[in-house]
């Protein structure tokens, strides 16, 4: 892709999420992203179809970025390990307001979801691998870890990271470990 695309995407994706910031989903329209990007309505329209898909293409922007921060230093599979939580939440750490803006905002409940969506499929190939304690229900054990790893990022994202990624991480690991949900991986 073209240099001058990529920075005008960039400076559109950025202008939108800082009015996500300070307003809801709803109340944000195309010429407040232009007037703050400093492009034509024109040219958001030659980029996003209309505000929606501008705010998939930004919960895609943000996710891939995120996803990228959590890949093993290799660049190979993304599986569920400590140094993998440490890397989250040490990027969410560094990038935190627009987390927070993505999380918190009532408009777009849908980064929760892709993120969800996104652990759910992981932690799936992940147990197909290794498998699950004989008495357990696969899917359930999936939800669950799922739901905690979620549901600790984004509280501890909403609440202005009150813990240090490190110590996070390690207390995250640390449950999923108790509760051995999946023996053969934690």
């Amino acid at each position: 892709m073209d240099r001058r695309i990529r920075k005008t995407q960039k400076a559109i994706i950025g202008a939108f999420v800082e009015l996500l910031a300070e307003k809801d989903f709803k109340d944000i329209t195309i010429n407040e992203v232009a007037d703050r990007a400093d492009v034509s309505r024109g040219t958001i329209y030659l980029h996003y179809m209309d505000k929606f898909d501008l705010l998939d293409k930004c919960i895609d922007y943000y996710f891939k970025k995120l996803f990228e921060s959590c890949m093993r230093l290799d660049g190979t599979s993304l599986l569920l390990s400590k140094p993998l939580l440490v890397r989250t939440f040490e990027y969410l750490e560094q990038h935190e307001s627009i987390y927070k803006t993505l999380l918190v905002n009532k408009g777009i409940p849908a980064f929760r979801s892709y993120m969800m969506d996104e652990i759910l499929s992981n932690l799936g190939e992940l147990v197909d691998v290794s498998g699950v304690k004989p008495d357990m229900n696969k899917e359930v054990a999936i939800q669950f870890v799922a739901s905690a790893i979620v549901g600790v990022l984004e509280w501890w994202i909403i609440h202005a990271t009150p813990i240090p990624a490190m110590d996070i991480a390690e207390q995250l690991w640390s449950l999923l470990e108790r509760i051995q949900v999946m023996p053969h991986l934690l």
